[in-house]
């Protein structure tokens, strides 16, 4: 089984990075045998979309990462939220993506997660994430935001400290898990 994680921001020591780093870490304990690969947008850098540059051509790294989600068996997003939505690195990408087809995600069972510094744990990404998922071609399993990051995550064992949480995440996994072993 191959998930595939993305930290749907180009900061590359963000939250949402060390939350998909973590989960990774719990989905090895789960299940021994997956395999989580984690996708950096900065490996995607495109130009920033327009309709007339979509006429010029589809970018290669757009292709890319639409067919790294089509090899996966399951997608896990974690997004950081900028002034109440998406970051511009997701968004581009998502775009871009989004023109070599529509159902970016190909039917692919998909968790999104949001980790944030405050108290509203991404609240306003993860609605736009999950209400417009399905019209991507997503098979939701389901979503959790993780609000105040650095008050309940510990950096030296890469844990959450709250225990509440912790199992809303696990039972997550476990459900995505299920969601690829029933495909």
């Amino acid at each position: 089984m191959k998930i595939l994680t993305i930290p749907a921001t180009n900061s590359r020591d963000g939250i949402n990075r060390r939350l998909l780093e973590l989960v990774g870490r719990r989905l090895a304990a789960l299940r021994p045998t997956v395999e989580v690969e984690l996708l950096d947008l900065n490996d995607f850098e495109m130009p920033i979309y327009s309709g007339e540059r979509e006429a010029a051509g589809i970018p290669a790294e757009a292709r890319a990462f639409y067919d790294a989600i089509g090899a996966a068996d399951a997608v896990i997003i974690s997004y950081a939220e900028y002034n109440g939505s998406f970051t511009p690195a997701w968004k581009n990408t998502y775009d871009w993506a989004s023109r070599v087809d529509q159902k970016v995600f190909q039917g692919t069972p998909v968790v999104m997660l949001a980790a944030s510094p405050g108290p509203r744990a991404g609240a306003g990404v993860l609605a736009g994430a999950t209400t417009t998922a399905p019209f991507f071609g997503a098979e939701l399993v389901g979503s959790l935001g993780v609000g105040s990051f650095h008050q309940i995550h510990d950096p030296e064992t890469g844990t959450l400290g709250d225990p509440e949480i912790s199992a809303r995440l696990d039972a997550l996994l476990e459900l995505l898990i299920a969601a690829v072993d029933d495909a």
